[in-house]
């Protein structure tokens, strides 16, 4: 059995992906893999990724499938990883030289089945251009039974993050569906008892200048969807007594990164389609706009510590002022 196993899936990335895999095979961990993963690539990619197989056959398994989105190419990597855990990489992105050792290391030593560590985001010149802690004086090791606070909280990238692997014996990403990961890597928190975490910003993430503006479809929904579903599993979970807890989840992700994606859908009748599908959520849900309101992150009031600007966003929504916030968008 390998230590990790790293799974990349690869579409069209010929511009970055030498980056990103050469941070990788120069890895300071020793006895893992690269699970490579092309999804139906179009342009240059697969000859990158020939090229990186041949110089390091010990290392690179690389596999070729028909376009199926990255859930599918994903899960194509977890069904041939033979790594005690496993990581995720986007091609575009890239990491440090001791990302994987230092994750490792973190849960073996406190027995976590995952453990994670902080992002920057760079530009193409490498350049820091914002700083994301996961969250604020989070110490290495958390047991969530003593401290589930962390569940509401932390963002659910899988890039930053290594798993132990037989959490995925009963659970994979959901295919044809956006936001893969709020609906996925909750529930392997749910699964989990003990956090790890390093402080280091091993994971950098990469802001595109040639990044195609994105489109805003009723797409988003699938935001909801996916809450709903961590729900499921949070009822039959061991933490299920953290009501209060999992409702701050729910206010954070169905409401407020639900309405930061609204904010760009431009097409009036999915807009309005998508608000409504918001409300039935709020209602179903019995979350109170006094609740949403006073919502805290980070011991801090979410919406006091935004921007002018997104604090008049939220505010117009919540007040009923949905045609003059769409106008001062």
């Amino acid at each position: 059995m390998k230590r990790i196993s790293v799974i990349v899936p690869v579409y069209n990335v010929e511009k970055y992906l030498g980056k990103c895999l050469y941070s990788l095979v120069n890895q300071t961990l020793g006895d893992f893999e690269i699970i490579v993963v092309n999804d139906g690539s179009t342009d240059g990619s697969q000859q990158i990724i020939d090229d990186y197989a041949k110089d390091f056959p010990l290392i690179i398994k690389a596999f070729k499938k028909k376009n199926g989105g990255l859930s599918s190419a994903r899960n194509l990597g977890l069904d041939h990883a033979r790594g005690e855990y496993i990581g995720f990489v986007d091609s575009d992105d890239k990491v440090s030289a001791t990302m994987f050792e230092n994750l490792y290391m973190l849960a073996r030593k406190y027995d976590a089945e995952i453990a994670l560590c902080d992002l920057q985001k760079v530009d193409e010149n490498d350049k820091v251009r914002q700083k994301l802690p996961q969250i604020p004086n989070l110490p290495e090791k958390v047991i969530l039974a003593e401290d589930f606070s962390l569940f509401a909280d932390i963002s659910y990238f899988a890039c930053n993050k290594i798993f132990k692997k037989s959490l995925f014996e009963q659970r994979r990403f959901k295919c044809g569906v956006h936001f893969e990961d709020i609906q996925l890597i909750p529930q392997l928190i749910l699964d989990s008892e003990v956090i790890a975490h390093s402080s280091r910003y091993h994971y950098q993430y990469l802001e595109r200048s040639d990044s195609i503006s994105k489109t805003y479809t009723e797409k988003g929904l699938d935001i909801l969807r996916a809450v709903n579903e961590v729900e499921d599993v949070f009822r039959n979970s061991r933490y299920r007594n953290h009501a209060g807890i999992f409702k701050d989840f729910q206010i954070l992700e169905g409401v407020y990164s639900f309405l930061a994606y609204l904010a760009f859908v431009k097409d009036d009748e999915v807009y309005k389609k998508m608000s409504a599908e918001l409300k039935v959520f709020l209602k179903a849900k019995d979350i109170s706009l006094a609740e949403i309101l006073r919502y805290k992150r980070f011991g801090r009031n979410y919406l006091l510590s935004l921007s002018v600007k997104k604090k008049i966003y939220y505010l117009l929504y919540f007040l009923g002022q949905e045609d003059l916030m769409r106008k001062l968008i």
